[in-house]
């Protein structure tokens, strides 16, 4: 062996190994709370910490999904998971109409104004969100939304940033002779968008449909400022009723909770990750 190839052999091996430690990293904490679903509760917290459970405690999800007692009340697991469907679905459709219209606008169309308003638009990328949460509290008041699903899920019909650069940048790999092409055949900017930009963006409406599920699912601050019923939360905010005040928090039934909430992220992130990679690294057009 040559020591170029020696050399090149050396660098994978090395760029193996940090992946690998950095992948083992990442995993840890998932593992930490999966093992920590099956333990009983005596081992939850022992020092040093014991990784392995004695035996699995299977038994655990169906009785934090029925977490409660008379005195304390009961967990309405099912309540919450069905709320935070709700709010999902509707943020991802939101998400996925809004924002691939918009950014068709920006990357297909050309009108006076577009690039400087596109421009605006990116900028507001850059306001963190304490700033802008008070006066939208103030907004969604007025309106008579707080305690409602409302405001977490209707502000998703209204694009986002991020997403718009997204699909605009994807718009604009697609060659403009197929809409010039439609355009001879008779069809009009929406049918060209519908029937031409929509089906060859799929992979890219994919990537936004997953974030924006990530986002709605996994949101804890939005649902703390605007619900105020039990009935009404959603899961993230349901996890702090297993943290309760008398006797101590059940980490076991807890971490139990909190693997039935990750894992619809999971299942749906495993069967598009697919789409989801050729979003991210392929033109529009094959």
């Amino acid at each position: 062996m040559s020591a170029r190839a020696a050399n090149r052999t050396l660098k994978t091996a090395i760029a193996h190994i940090a992946l690998i430690t950095l992948g083992v990293t990442f995993v840890m904490p998932l593992l930490w709370m999966v093992l920590t679903a099956l333990k009983p509760i005596e081992e939850t917290m022992t020092t040093p910490p014991k990784w392995i459970p004695s035996h699995l405690m299977w038994g655990n999800f169906p009785k934090a999904i029925a977490y409660g007692s008379e005195e304390l009340g009961y967990i309405p697991f099912l309540v919450y998971a069905r709320n935070t469907l709700l709010v999902t679905i509707l943020a991802v459709t939101g998400a996925v109409v809004s924002n691939s219209i918009v950014a068709y606008s920006f990357a297909r169309l050309n009108w006076k104004g577009r690039d400087f308003f596109f421009g605006v638009t990116l900028a507001t990328m850059m306001v963190p969100f304490p700033v802008t949460m008070v006066p939208t509290f103030a907004l969604f008041r007025w309106l008579g939304w707080v305690g409602t699903f409302r405001p977490l899920w209707v502000p998703a019909f209204f694009a986002s940033a991020f997403s718009i650069f997204l699909l605009r940048q994807f718009y604009k790999t697609i060659p403009m002779e197929l809409s010039e092409a439609a355009k001879i055949d008779g069809a009009n900017e929406w049918k060209i968008f519908m029937d031409v930009i929509v089906p060859l963006s799929r992979p890219a409406l994919v990537v936004v449909a997953l974030f924006s599920f990530m986002g709605a699912w996994n949101d804890f601050l939005g649902p703390l400022i605007y619900l105020v019923d039990q009935n009404t939360f959603t899961l993230s905010l349901g996890l702090q009723a297993y943290q309760t005040q008398h006797g101590g928090t059940l980490w076991n039934l807890l971490m139990a909770a909190s693997v039935v909430v990750i894992l619809p992220v999971l299942i749906v992130f495993f069967f598009a990750q697919k789409v989801f990679i050729q979003g991210i690294a392929t033109s529009g057009l094959k």
